[in-house]
Order: C-alpha cells, then structure tokens, then sequence
C-alpha cells in the first residue's frame, strides 16, 4: 500500500520562503514521476511542478517558475518543492502526487495514480 506524506505546510509573510516535503513508503520502485498541485479556495486542484524520478527533469507552472523549485531524493523516497518568494496567490493546500503506472504526462490530475492527503501553506500579504 502506497502512502505520500506531506509537510512543511505553514503560515508564511509575502516574500518569505517555505519547503515542502512528500514521503512515499510502500510501493516506491518503478516510479515514474512525482508531482505538486494545489488547490486555493473556491478554484480547483491545479499543477505546479513535476519531476521525472529517474532523470530529475522538471516541468514547472508558469505561475511558479523562478520561484519554486522540485526535487527529490531517490534514497529517502522523498520528494520536496522549495519555495521562495511566496505571494498571497500562492495560499492553498498542496498535494504531493505519483505515477507509479501510468508515464503519460505530469501536468494533468489523471496523469497520477496515488496522492497525498495535502498540506495548507497561507501566505500573508
């Protein structure tokens, strides 16, 4: 059974940095890709970044990018989403997401078959 833990969610000043971490236990081998997504209230679940699990290619969100950066560590099965210049925009809760079966995007919820339960990151303007 595959689990994705997120953390380092919090409550941050515009302009102020946070990073997020995602856990995977269980099932981790083959693993195609790893991604972020959020979801401010109201709006629906939107892609942030994404990374290949073997090549470390990432994809970003134009919303994000040179803002945020995806990473990850094969030998913690983690994955993390550093996160500077934060803007109140950026309110949301974050969802770590991995495609374990499928290698056919990164930028669509479907393209990933098991998620995280989420973390609420604030940002105070």
């Amino acid at each position: 059974q595959v689990q994705l833990v997120e953390s380092g969610g919090g409550l941050v000043q515009a302009g102020g940095s946070l990073r997020l971490s995602c856990a995977a236990s269980g099932r981790t081998y083959s693993t195609y890709h790893m991604g972020w997504f959020r979801q401010a209230a109201g709006k629906e679940r939107e892609f942030v970044a994404a990374v290949s699990w073997n090549s470390g290619t990432a994809s970003y969100a134009d919303s994000v990018k040179g803002r945020f950066t995806i990473s990850v560590d094969n030998t913690k099965n983690t994955v993390y989403l550093q996160m500077n210049s934060l803007k109140p925009e950026d309110t949301a809760v974050y969802y770590c997401a991995a495609d374990y079966s499928r290698d056919i995007g990164v930028r669509r919820e479907q393209d990933y078959d098991h998620w995280g339960q989420g973390t609420q990151v604030t940002v105070s303007s």
